[in-house]
Order: C-alpha cells, then structure tokens, then sequence
C-alpha cells in the first residue's frame, strides 16, 4: 500500500520543536499498517526536520543556540538579505539539517528510539505554518 498526506503545522516560534504528536494527529493511517516506512519532507526552504532527544527541553535550546553561533546572522559575505537578517541564515540551517527524514513503521506506530521525537526546526523569527508531506509505503 502507497499513501500520500499533506499535514500543515501550526506556527511555531523560532527555534526547535518536537512535533510528534501534532504529526500522529493527522495520521490515523498508520495504526493499520504492521510494517512499513514513513517518509516526512517539509516544504519550505526556511526550516528542517530532524530526529533527535525527545526528553530534555534543554537540547531543543541548546541546538537553537548553537546553530544561530555556527551561522550568524548579518554575515558581511551575505548578499540575500531581501527578507530580512534571518532569512539567508535560515537557508543554510535548513540544507545542514535537512528536508526529509524517513522513520520505520511497526506495528501501527512509528518505531523511533527511546529517547527520540521528531523536530521542526524552525529558523525564521516571524512564524508560519509548516506544510509537511508524508508518504508511507507498507502493510
């Protein structure tokens, strides 16, 4: 079976946020499937997906932190600076950290470790909603 769902995210703030459950809200599909893959794109340019600790708050703020040292904004070499200081800077987080993640599906759940969530990582300071696509392939 091949199944293809656009799911829209609500606004979040800058910075990275678990979006597990907002995802599994609008994909009661799964809970039929016994095995299978699921793949999640974002289709945005300003923001990434990735897979990463789900229990500790202070992560999320850590790697907010890190990103916004490792990439600066204001960058005397930026030329694309048409939307703002955040926007060229919100570029390049997205291509380090990805548009896409692909995640096993077992027994009607998405089988992620432990100590793993989902996150939408959101690099504009002025929020929008987020439109992920998922597809799943399985039985």
């Amino acid at each position: 079976m091949w199944f293809q769902k656009r799911i829209q995210l609500s606004a979040k703030k800058r910075g990275f946020h678990l979006i597990d459950k907002e995802l599994l809200q609008q994909l009661p599909e799964l809970k039929t499937l016994e095995i299978g893959l699921a793949h999640f794109f974002i289709q945005h340019t300003s923001a990434s997906l990735t897979l990463n600790e789900n229990a500790d708050p202070t992560v999320r703020g850590d790697f907010e932190r890190h990103f916004n040292v490792m990439v600066p904004e204001n960058a005397a070499y930026y030329q694309h600076t048409y939307e703002g200081s955040d926007d060229m800077p919100a570029h390049l987080k997205s291509t380090i950290i990805g548009a896409e993640l692909t995640i096993p599906i077992s027994h009607g759940r998405l089988n992620l470790g432990t100590w793993q969530g989902i996150y939408l990582c959101e690099h504009r300071d002025k929020a929008f909603e987020r439109t992920i696509i998922v597809t799943i392939n399985g039985q």
